[in-house]
């Protein structure tokens, strides 16, 4: 539990506090991620219910939906993305991009990135609605399973501080593998229309998650809690997008 309670401190704004932040914690607390998108997911997914028993426009609520999400995990993922997306964009050595990364301003590669991926959120949510709802709780959940992937051994750090050394390479690689497994599993049924459509858009955001990592791998030596955040926001907007592809 108290891995859990972690999580929830670390991803949401819930008023949740924990004195255990040592490595055995954090390790269940990234391997329970997933969980705590479960919630984000259900709670994304109550706001455009509302919001489509209001006949309010399905992009608006798109938008709204987005705006939540950035609110309830205090805009920390999409301020990674930004970050990371600044620091691939930039010259120089690793030193370099890291330090770009720790400026806390966003350049214009990590602005551009974030109007397109939230963009395409947006649109995606609003796609999904309103028969598509699984595949909206599906998408927020792989979000946060790319977390395990990120953490997965073998993957260094980048710096020695910050949230990316006190998690990288905490999971076996059984977990990241378990929760795609999962996912793949579960994508077959709550995204109605198709067998296929879920499975695929799982699989291209792993084959995306991996990718971002070999390259911020070779680019920053390793990861940083800005990579998390990073894959976060890509696996769930790829998600949203391959599952809103179907009329």
């Amino acid at each position: 539990m108290h891995g859990f309670r972690l999580a929830l401190s670390w991803l949401t704004v819930l008023p949740l506090h924990t004195d255990r932040v040592d490595s055995r914690t954090s390790r269940t607390a990234i391997a329970v991620a997933p969980a705590v998108g479960l919630l984000l997911g259900l709670a994304a997914v109550a706001l455009l219910h509302g919001a489509h028993w209001l006949v309010m426009p399905p992009l608006l609520a798109g938008l709204l939906t987005v705006g939540f999400l950035a609110l309830a995990t205090r805009g920390m993922h999409l301020d990674g993305l930004a970050d990371t997306a600044d620091g691939l964009g930039c010259y120089g050595p690793p030193e370099r991009a890291l330090s770009v990364m720790r400026d806390g301003g966003a350049g214009p590669f990590g602005v551009v990135t974030l109007i397109v991926v939230l963009g395409v959120q947006a649109v995606a949510l609003s796609t999904l609605v309103p028969h598509r709802w699984g595949a909206v709780v599906l998408a927020i959940a792989a979000g946060r399973a790319a977390f395990t992937a990120c953490c997965v051994r073998g993957i260094p750090a980048a710096r020695p501080e910050g949230l990316g050394a006190l998690v990288a390479g905490s999971q076996p690689r059984w977990v990241p593998v378990s929760w795609l497994a999962a996912l793949v599993a579960v994508s077959t049924v709550v995204v109605p229309g198709s067998l296929w459509l879920g499975p695929v858009a799982v699989l291209l955001a792993a084959a995306a998650v991996a990718l971002l990592l070999r390259h911020t791998r070779k680019r920053f030596g390793g990861i940083t809690g800005d990579v998390l955040g990073a894959a976060c926001e890509l696996t769930t907007a790829i998600v949203l997008t391959v599952c809103a592809l179907l009329p």
